[in-house]
């Protein structure tokens, strides 16, 4: 959708691989953000891999007036020279080598001012598939890893710098806020947004996206360090998986310099966010709510039934499905009759999902493990007794606190907010005791045995209710987020262009001539 075609909203959500796509954590939290807001109106950005159709799976609230999808592989188009192309590249080249450290922010806002300035003569094509973008990539590799194969770093180059172009190509729909959900290129449209049309952004982390990209990277198995690494004196100056960190490091650091505002769940992704340059008087925690009043008038199946567990997430390798099944293969030799559920869609990582499917099949549990699909959890709530979570990475999941409102314990992983969810943060006065209990990641038998603990100690369990079922009640209640929530999109569409952060006027503060027009209106609607 061009950006003509979009009428100017109050908010503009920018989001990377969620919604309205993705079914989700952070894709629920975005559709109920939505609807709770429901007075201001909304448009989304939504950057997806590729440029294919998708089918959406959440339907969009009447306050949202359109989605702008922003592919980051798409095929390449726009000419592939145009007058002043050597000079535009070779400066462009200069502005992408900058984004390092202290000076990423200057290196991007120089680039998006290059490509602002020649927008509708350059395109993909240009930057990507042409001899002045051969010298580019020359240029940088020499740069940054001239020790690296210039293979493996071309094919680095074009996926790093792909998805950067996009979010400096792609349209911009007016908006009086900015607010992305995370960083990385998400993070780079709302810097852009910022810099371009002087609106406020503000940044919303569930997870640490670079801490969960360097998960990935370190464990990625299709990049090749140094050959020859092991017997040189001196280090090279990057391998390909530090090119990889930097880059999502520089993005990161764009997008906390660019923001007005800087929020996130718990004090735990604070210390990561300033480690990567966070500034500490823009940060803030505003944690995940959830509709205490619906969940904890859901009635408990008292009727006899098999001691019940469920896990309540998408069937993919970040939520450790497999150590949540081999946990119910210990499990049921102390609790034989245990029904462990798997509540989640599984056609998101399908290689991995037919290994879970395969586990259970070779482990005997058909009759233990019984994969639910996509379902309300509200409607099963009622029957389960421990709610199960083997993640290796969470931010703070709201699976934790629906069930929680609703008395049901959780047996967590340490990860995320997980244990301040589950044992209260440590100031907590009076204390409300444990809702269940953390363990190791990729441990079966410890989550096993907490697990086992709860089903078969009636007064543990009571208690764990009981701590779980106040500490929701108290301290994660929508009705007060959502009220903090408003508050700051009232704060930030009162200020005026050009905002000021830190004393220092943001770039691009007024509209460019030919670019968004300026807000007319800073009034509360």
């Amino acid at each position: 959708m061009s950006r003509a075609a979009l009428p100017e909203a109050d908010v503009c959500l920018i989001l990377e691989g969620s919604y309205p796509y993705v079914a989700g954590g952070v894709s629920t939290w975005t559709h109920d953000l939505i609807k709770a807001q429901a007075p201001m109106t909304f448009s989304i950005v939504a950057l997806t891999s590729d440029d294919q159709e998708r089918e959406m799976r959440y339907e969009l609230p009447d306050n949202v007036v359109g989605v702008v999808n922003v592919p980051l592989r798409a095929r390449a188009d726009g000419p592939s020279g145009t007058l002043g192309a050597p000079r535009l590249i070779r400066e462009l080249t200069d502005a992408l080598i900058s984004m390092r450290d202290d000076t990423a922010q200057a290196g991007f806002r120089r680039a998006v001012s290059l490509i602002a300035d020649a927008r509708g003569r350059l395109g993909t094509r240009l930057l990507m598939n042409s001899p002045a973008a051969w010298e580019m990539i020359t240029a940088m590799y020499r740069e940054d890893a001239p020790e690296s194969s210039f293979l493996e770093y071309f094919w680095t180059w074009r996926a790093l710098f792909g998805g950067l172009f996009a979010t400096l190509l792609c349209d911009l729909p007016r908006a009086r806020v900015y607010h992305t959900i995370s960083t990385g290129y998400a993070g780079l449209v709302a810097a852009r947004a910022a810099m371009e049309t002087g609106r406020p952004a503000v940044l919303t982390e569930h997870g640490i996206y670079t801490n969960e990209r360097r998960i990935e990277i370190t464990m990625a198995e299709w990049l090749y360090d140094a050959a020859d690494s092991w017997y040189q004196i001196e280090t090279p100056r990057w391998d390909l998986r530090q090119l990889w960190m930097a880059a999502f490091q520089a993005y990161a650091r764009v997008c906390y310099e660019s923001c007005t505002a800087i929020t996130t769940l718990y004090g735990g992704n604070q210390i990561l966010q300033r480690a990567d340059g966070a500034p500490p008087e823009r940060m803030r925690i505003i944690p995940n709510g959830i509709d205490v009043a619906h969940y904890s008038a859901l009635v408990r199946d008292s009727a006899p039934r098999r001691p019940t567990v469920a896990l309540i997430g998408r069937v993919v390798p970040i939520k450790d499905i497999k150590t949540y099944i081999r946990a119910a293969d210990v499990l049921r030799k102390t609790v034989p009759d245990v029904l462990c559920w798997i509540m989640g869609p599984a056609d998101e990582d399908k290689e991995y999902a037919e290994e879970c499917f395969e586990l259970v099949r070779y482990l005997g549990l058909e009759e233990t493990v019984v994969f639910l699909g996509r379902v309300k959890i509200a409607e099963y709530l009622g029957r389960v007794d421990v709610l199960a979570l083997t993640s290796i990475s969470e931010a703070q999941p709201l699976v934790i606190l629906e069930a929680g409102a609703a008395g049901v314990p959780t047996v967590a992983t340490d990860v995320g907010a997980c244990r301040e969810m589950i044992e209260g943060h440590p100031d907590e006065a009076p204390a409300l005791g444990a809702g269940g209990e953390v363990v190791p990641l990729s441990s079966p038998n410890a989550a096993a045995a907490a697990m086992g603990r709860l089903l078969i100690d009636p007064d543990w369990w009571r208690q764990c209710s009981d701590g779980i079922r106040r500490r929701t009640e108290r301290y994660y209640n929508k009705r007060e987020i959502d009220r903090i929530y408003g508050d700051l999109y009232r704060d930030m569409m009162a200020r005026p262009d050009g905002s000021k952060i830190d004393g220092k006027e943001n770039d691009g503060g007024r509209a460019r001539a030919g670019a968004l027009a300026p807000v007319a209106s800073t009034a509360r609607r």
